[in-house]
């Protein structure tokens, strides 16, 4: 029987213990892994009890990728606008800040 309390005091100890070096609950755990799917298009309209962890994780993963090579497609089309530009053209001051 004390086994028995005390497997049942250690469960509920467990969801509000910390679990990991940062010192976060699973709660807690789980609300910034929602907060992160609410963020990411391609999960928002996703309900939360269908999408693990592990797979919101690797979506985000995916989009912080697609948004590097967004930014770089972007710079690469700014610095080709710039080259083509007048170098004292307003235009080209516009563009020169947008690269800065």
């Amino acid at each position: 029987m004390s086994s028995r309390r005390s497997s049942s005091r250690s469960s509920r100890q467990s969801s509000a213990a910390p679990t990991s070096a940062a010192g976060m609950t699973d709660a807690q755990i789980t609300d910034l892994v929602s907060k992160l799917q609410q963020l990411i298009p391609q999960l928002r309209s996703t309900h939360s009890d269908k999408v693990s962890a592990a797979k919101v994780l690797q979506e985000t993963c995916s989009y912080i990728k697609s948004l590097h090579r967004e930014v770089d497609d972007l710079s690469d089309r700014l610095s080709e606008l710039l080259a083509n530009t007048d170098s004292n053209s307003a235009q080209a001051a516009i563009i020169r800040s947008l690269l800065m």
